[in-house]
């Protein structure tokens, strides 16, 4: 029963505590193309959810083996592109050997969804909140979720974004941007900081 709250408060931590998204701006660019269709939405929900739950263990066992060393913190990032890399190929070869017709239909969304700042965030996020390997799958599954909350919610928005009642000039991706800094902004109350002076 702890490993299973362990997951959920980690993956609700990183849904809407520290969504990648709407907190550090990570991976902005590839929320504004899959929130264009709906059927986007879950591609890349699978997709980016799939890559950080499968490589957060693995980021644990560097974490956990070499997080000691005094040049692991510039080792960090390779590790965590040769851990993404090694998912993703690993991944390609069984669908394209096993699944050949899931195969093509994965093509247009895995490598712009496994490739991308909100990904290698999560495994940076898992390094630094997580405490063992069920928080590190926690961290990783809730990236991918408050992904396709952050999608789904620009999704919704995007018919009222694109309207004519929009001045021309901001119509399309300006008002796209402006509408995630307020959601953004909406989403940081929720972690507790204060605005006091120092």
């Amino acid at each position: 029963m702890e490993i299973f709250n362990n997951i959920v408060i980690a993956s609700l931590a990183a849904i809407f505590l520290q969504n990648s998204i709407l907190e550090r701006a990570l991976g902005a660019n590839v929320l504004l193309y899959a929130s264009r269709k709906k059927e986007h939405l879950v591609g890349f929900f699978a997709a980016i959810t799939y890559t950080t739950t499968a490589s957060a263990p693995l980021v644990w066992i560097f974490d956990t083996f070499l997080g000691n060393n005094e040049y692991y913190g510039i080792l960090m990032p390779l590790l965590y592109i040769l851990t993404i890399s090694t998912v993703y190929i690993v991944t390609l070869v069984l669908i394209w050997r096993f699944l050949p017709k899931l195969f093509r239909s994965l093509k247009k969304y895995v490598h712009l969804s496994v490739f991308n700042c909100s990904v290698i965030g999560a495994l940076f996020l898992c390094s630094q909140q997580g405490s063992d390997i069920f928080t590190y799958i926690g961290y990783g599954l809730g990236t991918g979720i408050g992904f396709l909350f952050a999608a789904y919610l620009l999704y919704i928005a995007s018919e009222r974004l694109t309207s004519s009642l929009v001045p021309a000039a901001f119509r399309g991706y300006p008002i796209m941007i402006v509408y995630v800094g307020i959601l953004s902004l909406a989403l940081y109350a929720f972690t507790g900081y204060s605005t006091s002076a120092v």
